[in-house]
């Protein structure tokens, strides 16, 4: 899996969220439109530097992805929140 980092915001397939969401590609454009769906980009700093953190929160469900700068994903997590 690879985000795009090209653009001023990043840039996330709806299939890869689809699949970690257990969600369709159409299913998670309805709710991004719809803001239930939200998301949040960081930049690491200091010995982060270089690895970007991507957190999309959905329902009870939060995964992150965090990548190089390349956008290739190094690690997913996806949990369960009370939020």
């Amino acid at each position: 899996m690879k985000i795009d980092l090209s653009q001023p915001e990043p840039i996330v397939d709806a299939t890869d969220l689809a699949r970690v969401f257990d969600l369709s590609p159409e299913r998670v454009k309805e709710l991004m439109r719809a803001g239930e769906m939200t998301s949040r980009f960081e930049t690491g700093v200091g010995e982060d530097a270089g690895t970007h953190r991507l957190t999309f929160w959905h329902d009870q469900t939060k995964v992150r992805f965090t990548c190089d700068a390349a956008g290739n994903v190094l690690k997913t997590a996806r949990v369960k929140t009370s939020r």
